[in-house]
């Protein structure tokens, strides 16, 4: 697929947090880049528009393209303070398709390794973070969050099919792990899925603590993010799934484990603590 790719400078690149991240913990977040050409069915970022730091042609084609902030490194190195929990990234994600070409990661890890905060966590749910397994451990407080979605590949098809395949997330979790980096296996959003299955798979590939959280709808949450429409049509595409059912099966086989189980802010709080 061809991306319309583009660059921007910015004034700043660390916002301070408000709302589900301030109350997880986190001080900073880090969007290396507006719109994201992984463009999943059920991302909320378009629903916030302007609030997001959106323009039109954003939201109005997602997935299509994604503006990278090219001085995003030179920013860092001057707002970095040793005192930040910095989430990286709420808007887009920082292993996108287009970062393969554009490697503008590296140049911002690199700059988070020379003056670290109190904590680096990085959202993502592209396979790409293994190119920069060197840089992410020369971070001393850095968790990883890996989204995988579902455990049935026929459904992560339909909801996000420029992600890549559910298999080849468990493979990305399990090499991050063996190269001595604290993964999280973070289900979120939770798509229709075989929920002891999943939480089985999970338990395998990571050590860590199990995360998750469902699709949010409109009549639950009437203000702030949601889920978009597209994603919301295909949910009601599987009438029998029931997510509250899913989260309560995970949540046992985690405990059977000896490992936590939470969804939230309460949940992702966990990613602040320093290893």
């Amino acid at each position: 697929m061809l991306y319309r790719i583009g660059e921007q400078t910015s004034r700043t690149i660390l916002t301070r947090t408000s709302g589900f991240l301030r109350e997880a913990g986190f001080t900073h977040s880090l969007t290396p880049a507006r719109n994201c050409t992984f463009g999943c069915s059920y991302c909320y970022v378009p629903t916030l528009r302007v609030q997001g730091g959106l323009r039109p042609e954003d939201w109005r084609s997602w997935g299509a393209g994604t503006t990278f902030k090219s001085n995003a490194a030179e920013l860092l190195r001057r707002e970095l303070r040793p005192e930040q929990v910095i989430y990286c990234s709420p808007l887009t994600d920082p292993y996108q398709p287009a970062e393969a070409g554009r490697e503008l990661m590296p140049e911002i890890l690199a700059a988070v390794a020379a003056r670290p905060p109190a904590m680096f966590v990085v959202q993502t749910r592209g396979p790409l973070i293994l190119r920069d397994a060197g840089l992410l451990r020369a971070i001393p407080r850095l968790r990883i969050s890996f989204s995988v979605t579902t455990d049935e590949e026929a459904v992560r098809q339909r909801f996000e099919p420029h992600c890549a395949p559910v298999e080849e997330r468990w493979r990305v979790i399990r090499a991050l792990r063996a190269a001595g980096l604290l993964v999280h296996a973070t289900l979120a959003p939770l798509l229709p899925c075989n929920a002891e299955r999943l939480a089985e798979m999970a338990l395998e590939a990571t050590g860590e603590d199990l995360i998750a959280d469902a699709l949010h709808d409109r009549a639950a949450k009437p203000r702030g993010a949601t889920t978009r429409a597209p994603g919301a049509r295909l949910r009601e595409q599987y009438p029998a799934f029931d997510a509250a059912a899913a989260l309560a099966t995970i949540e046992q086989a985690a405990t059977r484990a000896g490992r936590r189980f939470g969804t939230g802010p309460a949940a992702f709080g966990w990613l602040t603590t320093p290893p």
